[in-house]
C-alpha cells in the first residue's frame, strides 16, 4: 500500500468533479441466503469477512484502502491490499457488499466506494450487531458520500499519527437546542488525551457542492446555535468542543472563510480552525490546521499554519 506521505496529488481524491455521477459496481442478480450459510459453513466467508461487513456498517460509505489501514491499525493481519480485495470482491459477488464508482468529464475515478447491502445486514443483525442500514442509504449523492470519505480519511490519520488520540465517533450529532435540532457533523469527532486531560474535535466537511455556499450558511447557524448555548454535557461534551472544517483545497478555505465572514456568521465562543484532505497526509499533524488572521497594518486576513504539538 501507497504510505500518504507518498501520495503526490495535488487534487484531493474527495474533491468534487464536474458533472460528477456515481455509477453502481456491483452485482446485480439474486443470491439466497441459504447459499450464503453454504459459504460461511464452509469456510468460504469468516470472521475477517465479518469484520470487515462491521466496519461498512459502522462508517457507511468506504474505500478498501481505507479499509486496509483500519483493519491493519486494528491488529487485523489482512496480508496485503490485494488479499482484501479478494475478500471484498467475493462479499460483491454474493450480495452482501454493493459497490459504486464516480465518474465525471475528467474520467472515472481511481477507488470503489463499498457499502451495505440487504444480505450484509441480515448477517450482522444474526450476530447481534445493531445495523440501521436501508436500501436508501445506498442512493445518496455524490457529495454526501465524498464528505464521509473525506471525515474517514481524518479518522484515520488521527488514528495512525496522534500519540494523544484516544477515541472517535463517525458522525457525532449535536443540538442546536433553540432551533430545536439535532444534527450529525459530516465529518468526525475525535478525543485526545494527554495527561489526563482532554480535548474533543468536531470535524465539519465542506465539498463545493451545488449550492454550497448557502448549505454551509445553513449548518453554521445550527453550530452558532450550539455553541451560544452551551453548558457542560451539551450532546455528550464536557467542555466546549473545538470546530475544525475542512475544504477540498487551499483556494476552498479561503472562498469558506469569505462566506463566514460576509455574512457575520462567526461564533465567539471558538476561534475557527481549517484544514484540508490532502494535509491529513502529512508524516504528522501538528500543522495541519489553518487559521485566518486579521493583518493590523494591511486591515488584511491571510492564512497561517497552527502549531498543535498535541497533534505530533
Amino acid at each position: 500500500m501507497v504510505e500518504d506521505s507518498d501520495i503526490k496529488t495535488t487534487i484531493s481524491p474527495f474533491a468534487m468533479r464536474k458533472n460528477e455521477i456515481k455509477v453502481f459496481d456491483g452485482k446485480d442478480g439474486y443470491v439466497s441466503m441459504n447459499q450464503i450459510i453454504h459459504k460461511i459453513n464452509i469456510g468460504h466467508i469468516t470472521d475477517v469477512h465479518f469484520k470487515i461487513l462491521e466496519l461498512v456498517n459502522k462508517f457507511e460509505f468506504i474505500t478498501s484502502r481505507q479499509l486496509f489501514q483500519i483493519l491493519t491499525q486494528m491488529g487485523i493481519d489482512i496480508k496485503s491490499q490485494d488479499k482484501l480485495n479478494i475478500r471484498l470482491d467475493q462479499l460483491v459477488k454474493n450480495k452482501i457488499l454493493t459497490r459504486y464508482y464516480f465518474q465525471s468529464e475528467d474520467g472515472d475515478c481511481i477507488y470503489r466506494v463499498f457499502c451495505l447491502e440487504k444480505m450484509g445486514k441480515y448477517l450482522l443483525n444474526s450476530r447481534g450487531e445493531e445495523c440501521k442500514w436501508q436500501q436508501t442509504d445506498n442512493t445518496k449523492p455524490v457529495a454526501m458520500i465524498k464528505k464521509r470519505l473525506a471525515g474517514n480519511q481524518i479518522i484515520i490519520a488521527y488514528l495512525r499519527k496522534v500519540k494523544a488520540y484516544e477515541d472517535y465517533k463517525v458522525k457525532p450529532a449535536i443540538t442546536a437546542k433553540v432551533a430545536g435540532k439535532t444534527f450529525k457533523a459530516t465529518g468526525a469527532g475525535i478525543k485526545l488525551t494527554k495527561q489526563n486531560k482532554s480535548i474533543e474535535f468536531i470535524f465539519e466537511v465542506i465539498r463545493r457542492e451545488e449550492e454550497w455556499q448557502k448549505k454551509l450558511i445553513e449548518r453554521l447557524e445550527l453550530y452558532k446555535d450550539f455553541y451560544g448555548n452551551f453548558v457542560p454535557m451539551d450532546s455528550g461534551y464536557e467542555r466546549m468542543p473545538q470546530l475544525i472544517l475542512v475544504c477540498e483545497d487551499n483556494t476552498h478555505m479561503v472562498e469558506t472563510f469569505k462566506t463566514i465572514v460576509t455574512n457575520e456568521l462567526e461564533i465567539p465562543q471558538i476561534k475557527f480552525y481549517f484544514s484540508t484532505d490532502l494535509r491529513q497526509n502529512a508524516e504528522t499533524l501538528d500543522k495541519s490546521l489553518i487559521e485566518f488572521k486579521l493583518d493590523e497594518q494591511t486591515k488584511k486576513y491571510k492564512m497561517e499554519e497552527v502549531e498543535v504539538k498535541l497533534l505530533g
